[in-house]
């Protein structure tokens, strides 16, 4: 039922603006008209990246706001900014120090700040550090393989309590709950003495503001965060560690993530246990609801990462919380006597991160028509103070194009997306024709696609390209069951949700049927690559470190993903046949659109051998095909250059393969199998 009521009120906003819910303005007339994909654009790839930067990890300490801020200019190193009122944002880490923890590979958060101190860990060998602003960080752990992430201050006990990933063990590394001393003393530091080592993972340490409890999760193989995790609390005895340690969610089907005390002692928690994230009151093995929701929307996500808060319980017995409806994410207020929520007055289309401190309330907020920014407001979202941006670039707002949330048919079932027409206030495209699209895939599986503004995807609608940011059936912001729909059905649903709604979008005249183009990295390219090995109608694609051969994923990948693909997929090797069934490389028959494979050569995630493997195949065959392979990167691309590079290729690519010419001038590359005069443009008859 709340399924029903989801898609109805998807159904009533499909067609509304950003800001005002009605239907968009018309715009005003222009005088030029060019062919779609060849408009002129201010918004180069330079422009896109420079000046860029990645905002998180708040912390507050001694009337200071720190944060963590990633830089694409310098490498994709994370370095710590602080910024207090009346100053500006200070940088205090320098280079080449680089905060960044690889706990499950896709860490978490890594800043600890109290009494003028902070901790943090170094990218470079994984250990951890305190930091006395104005003086260089100091080790606080041993040179060794092992890492932490997550890290709570236990001031009463003088120490860290932290998720440790050891991976010296021979097989998978060992994950546990550690408690560290916060100064190391040289020659004799601590890798941490062990609280909890039950489970396959731990995750989330919560400790109560007197610090006499501890929450935290923890899960076995084959599940993930977001399938069954079990909630554990605990007492510290006279040594500091736990006793009454208590299972609270025993013998339950539920994901059960953020654990959090109030002042009282009493232990709260997220859990989908009705199919949708929400807080919940714990007492023992009792969970009540604190809000009954808004159908459609849940407080929650999935815990790829450690250390993320969905929620703040404050002192007046309220909860403040983010709150996500349709891949769309805003900050409520919960009276947590009565159950009822308040929106902010916050325009959000997605929450990074927030803080509330006293009656100020610091947010990294991502809105639908401008740049993501840190900012400091009240505690009802009304005032408003810009503390840094995520861009230096600044964009009109004719710019930017008017989303709309569009559900869509497909197969037997319903997926959703975000459509952004082609914008650009200088030019139109010719009467009675319709743009090229671009599919775009999110990773994960279980990621979102929310409206938030992105240079990235402005690089494309200002010069012609319709964009649908898909949010296919394991998407996560729409529920449980949504979310589980995926399972046993990676490589089907997902496939048939990318070429549905590329193909519903033509039928409405909103994508040119012989010009649909699909992209997209990581989970997102394995999806890439399956709907051009399965499926017709697609003209070309583009596979960010996508997976070719999920068998060898199976086989070689890292812990926390190692037995994803049993929910997904089905258990290996009991059943390689799907795996090999399933798997592009073992369809090169199939390809016959233009494919381009963008890749890092130090992929821990998606080796680099599966991007070569099905670039020689498609070579060999026949398929115009192009790989761009890039030193020094991993699971994703940090480095400027190579962000810079990776965008220009592929729209290069796009003009190539598609015959339309670019306004500006675009470095090479070199596309193997394409004939000097390009390709015809035309649709391909769907495949039976």
């Amino acid at each position: 039922m709340k399924h029903l009521l989801l898609l109805a009120a998807l159904a009533l906003v499909g067609a509304c603006s950003r800001e005002t819910g009605e239907p968009p303005k018309e715009k005003q007339a222009v005088t030029r008209t060019i062919p779609y994909g060849s408009w002129p654009s201010p918004i180069t790839a330079a422009a896109v990246v420079e000046g860029s930067r990645g905002l998180g990890s708040l912390a507050f300490d001694e009337g200071y706001l720190y944060w963590v801020e990633s830089r694409p200019e310098e490498g994709g190193r994370n370095t710590i900014m602080r910024w207090r009122e009346g100053g500006e944002p200070q940088e205090i880490l320098p280079a080449p120090w680089n905060v960044r923890t690889r706990v499950q590979e896709y860490g978490g958060r890594g800043l600890v700040a109290a009494a003028g101190r902070l901790w943090f860990s170094n990218f470079q060998d994984q250990r951890l550090y305190r930091l006395v602003p104005g003086s260089e960080p100091q080790a606080i752990t041993p040179e060794a393989d092992v890492r932490y992430a997550g890290c709570v201050l236990d001031a009463a006990r003088n120490r860290l309590l932290c998720v440790r990933e050891d991976h010296r063990p021979v097989g998978e590394p060992k994950n546990t709950l550690v408690a560290l001393p916060l100064d190391g003393v040289a020659g004799d530091l601590s890798e941490g003495e062990v609280l909890f080592a039950e489970g396959d993972f731990v995750s989330a340490p919560s400790l109560s503001p007197d610090g006499s409890h501890l929450a935290f999760t923890s899960w076995r193989h084959p599940n993930m965060p977001w399938d069954n995790t079990s909630l554990w609390s605990a007492r510290f005895d006279e040594r500091g560690g736990l006793v009454d340690l208590t299972l609270h969610n025993q013998g339950r089907q539920e994901s059960v993530i953020n654990p959090q005390w109030d002042d009282e002692n009493r232990l709260y928690a997220i859990s989908d246990r009705d199919d949708w994230w929400k807080i919940y009151r714990v007492d023992a093995e009792r969970f009540a609801a604190v809000i009954a929701g808004n159908p459609g929307a849940e407080t929650g996500g999935p815990d790829w990462t450690i250390g993320r808060n969905y929620y703040y319980l404050m002192p007046d017995n309220s909860i403040l919380a983010s709150e996500v409806m349709a891949g769309v994410e805003s900050l409520v207020m919960i009276d947590a006597d009565t159950g009822t929520s308040t929106p902010l007055a916050l325009a959000s289309a997605a929450i990074i991160d927030f803080l509330p401190v006293g009656e100020h309330l610091f947010v990294i907020n991502a809105a639908s028509d401008a740049p993501p920014a840190l900012l400091e407001t009240n505690l009802a979202g009304t005032s408003l103070q810009v503390i840094r941006t995520a861009t230096d670039a600044s964009v009109a707002a004719d710019w930017v194009p008017p989303f709309r949330l569009v559900t869509f048919p497909s197969g037997q079932a319903e997926a959703h997306g975000i459509y952004l027409p082609p914008t650009n206030p200088d030019v139109q495209g010719p009467p009675g024709s319709a743009p090229p699209l671009i599919v775009s895939v999110h990773g994960g599986p279980t990621g979102v696609s929310s409206p938030t503004f992105r240079l990235s995807q402005l690089y494309w609608t200002s010069r012609g390209f319709a964009v649908l940011d898909l949010n296919y059936r394991g998407s996560t912001g729409f529920g449980r069951e949504y979310r589980r729909a995926l399972y046993g059905q990676w490589g089907i649903a997902d496939v048939e949700d990318a070429v549905a709604g590329a193909a519903w979008l033509a039928e409405q005249g909103l994508a040119d049927p012989a010009r649909l183009i699909i992209r997209g990295g990581s989970a997102g390219g394995y999806t890439t690559l399956a709907a051009l090995a399965f499926h017709d109608g697609f003209s070309a694609g583009a596979s960010h470190f996508g997976i070719s051969d999920i068998e060898a994923l199976a086989r070689d990948t890292h812990k926390f993903e190692s037995r994803y693909l049993d929910q997904l997929i089905g258990p290996y090797p009991e059943r390689a046949d799907l795996y090999r069934e399933r798997s592009p490389i073992n369809h090169l028959e199939g390809f016959t659109a233009p494919l381009l494979l963008l890749q890092g050569l130090d992929d821990p995630v998606v080796p680099p051998n599966q991007s070569e493997m099905i670039f020689e195949a498609l070579k060999s065959k026949g398929v115009p095909t192009a790989y761009l392979a890039f030193e020094g990167e991993a699971h994703g691309f940090r480095k400027a250059q190579n962000q810079i590079r990776a965008l220009e290729a592929e729209l290069y690519f796009y003009s190539r393969v598609l015959g339309f010419e670019t306004a500006q001038p675009l470095p090479e590359l070199t596309i193997e199998g394409l004939p000097a005069e390009g390709l015809p443009v035309q649709g391909a008859p769907p495949r039976q």
